[in-house]
């Protein structure tokens, strides 16, 4: 007997739980992004028009990734609904590239994951997020005809122009620190924000005029009083090499700068001499006391981060919400514990979680509240979890679980109207109550899935095309969740797949 057959029988058109991963699965993407959430959605989503920090720990598969989709989804339908108090979504998930270009800056035993991870500190979070706000948001000034389906995160000519000379010289400067793409040189990128924005640059100029100017008078009197042999004279080149200076002493000045940039962000790759040719466009008077990534504190991106909110007010963005997820991926983490921690733990800072305008929605795997509950006075003093909307397991009832399956099969179903659930593929004498008893020992909605697709499996190899069994009955059921017990139960000592 064939699944497809016995699930076309129900109504079916497709298995339901044929797919564990949401970031891969379309009948969550299609028909269950916005109507199955999990009990505790609302702490974590909170309201979008003034979003509050979220700290979520739970195991794997129980749908931290699929929360975050959802709250993309949701985020986005606010934004099209309130285009004039829209929220600004940088998704922080994916730390390979930070952490590869971070071991880069290390060598010898320090390039260890274990010992690597124990240097990453505060402000390479922040350094990381402010590359990818930054990124995202001059992607969209200066290519608006490649921005999402949606438009929902676009920016239109006149909020740009909108901007002050102050507020176009700050987005210049997070430009110069943050903007980090592949697609083009980073002074051709630089550039072509600043033509977008119309800033001009001729002033900064006036350095290299005034060497220009004194080596061609210089030139020209030699030739005039004198002649070619004149050229000899130290004197002469010495006249000539101080009509040079001040630009001289402008370029080494920042190209000191710009080294110090390039060696203290260490989550992507600065050029030296590219910056200094992007900073060198900017008049001294600008530059004189704004900050400058180029100390390891986080004191000068705090003041960039409210810069960078700043602009965004402009562009019709009110608040900035941070979606951290899936932290146990990162080659260099590779699903330990402890590493996730060093990871994690510089993040913690009330001053950042608390910042206004900003909220973090921070989906963080279960294996670390271990740590967590470890931790000393100073930690908890310092991270205030207690103000952060902390929820230190995200737990799936029973009932919430047979929720989820009913919902599947109801979006696969060939008529959506239809009143089917989960219950109606099994045997009369299964009790809805038997099966949410069953479902709860299966935790969360990955190992639900898993199971389900491993029953109708075993359920029809059991039987033949010509002598077809359509429903499930109990003994097939109790076979199979002790199958699966015994897997999940390796799984969670670390010696299975679930």
């Amino acid at each position: 007997m064939k699944v497809q057959q016995f699930l076309d029988h129900h109504g079916i058109k497709e298995n339901p739980f044929g797919q564990e991963d949401a970031q891969s699965d379309h009948v969550f993407k299609e028909f269950c992004l916005n109507g199955t959430h999990h009990p505790v959605w609302d702490k974590i989503f909170s309201n979008p028009a003034n979003p509050s920090t979220s700290v979520v720990f739970g195991e794997k598969g129980a749908g931290k990734t699929a929360i975050r989709m959802q709250m993309i989804e949701q985020l986005q339908k606010h934004n099209a609904q309130h285009p004039e108090n829209r929220v600004f979504v940088i998704e922080y998930d994916d730390f390979n590239p930070f952490l590869d270009c971070f071991r880069e800056r290390y060598s010898g035993r320090n390039r260890r994951p274990e010992r690597l991870l124990s240097h990453w500190r505060l402000w390479d979070h922040m350094d990381a997020i402010l590359s990818l706000g930054v990124t995202q948001l001059i992607g969209e000034m200066i290519e608006p005809d490649n921005t999402e389906e949606n438009n929902i995160r676009s920016v239109t000519k006149a909020q740009v122009n909108s901007l002050t000379h102050l507020e176009k010289r700050d987005l210049l400067l997070l430009a110069a620190f943050y903007d980090h793409s592949l697609d083009m040189p980073a002074v051709q990128r630089w550039n072509r924000l600043r033509k977008r924005l119309k800033f001009s640059y001729w002033k900064t100029e006036w350095e290299r005029g005034l060497g220009f100017l004194v080596t061609i008078v210089t030139v020209a009197l030699v030739f005039y009083l004198g002649n070619w042999k004149d050229f000899q004279k130290w004197w002469i080149w010495l006249i000539m090499f101080a009509g040079w200076t001040p630009w001289l002493w402008k370029q080494l000045t920042l190209m000191w700068k710009s080294w110090r940039v390039s060696r203290e962000v260490r989550v992507f790759e600065h050029l030296s001499n590219a910056l200094r040719k992007i900073l060198s466009r900017i008049e001294r008077r600008e530059l004189a006391g704004q900050p400058i990534p180029c100390r390891d504190r986080s004191d000068d991106r705090y003041e960039l981060l409210t810069k960078f909110q700043t602009i965004l007010k402009k562009m019709g963005f009110e608040n900035i919400v941070i979606l951290v997820d899936r932290v146990d991926e990162p080659h260099l983490v590779n699903g330990s514990a402890e590493r996730m921690r060093d990871l994690l733990w510089p993040m913690f800072d009330n001053k950042l979680l608390k910042h206004p305008g900003v909220a973090f929605k921070l989906l963080l795997p279960s294996d670390v509240v271990y740590y967590l509950q470890r931790e000393e006075k100073e930690f908890y003093e310092r991270s205030r979890l207690d103000k952060q909307n902390l929820i230190t397991s995200l737990d799936w009832t029973g009932e919430s679980l047979y929720d989820v399956a009913s919902d599947r099969v109801r979006a696969c179903t060939t008529d959506h109207g239809a009143n089917i659930s989960i219950r109606d593929l099994f045997d009369e004498s299964i009790s809805e109550q038997e099966l949410i008893g069953q479902f709860a020992q299966l935790r969360v909605p990955r190992h639900l899935f898993k199971f389900l697709y491993r029953l109708l499996v075993d359920h029809c190899n059991r039987y033949t095309v010509d002598n077809p069994s359509w429903k499930i009955n109990r003994e097939t059921l109790h076979k199979v969740m002790s199958l699966f017990q015994r897997d999940l139960d390796a799984f969670d000592r670390g010696m299975g797949t679930g």
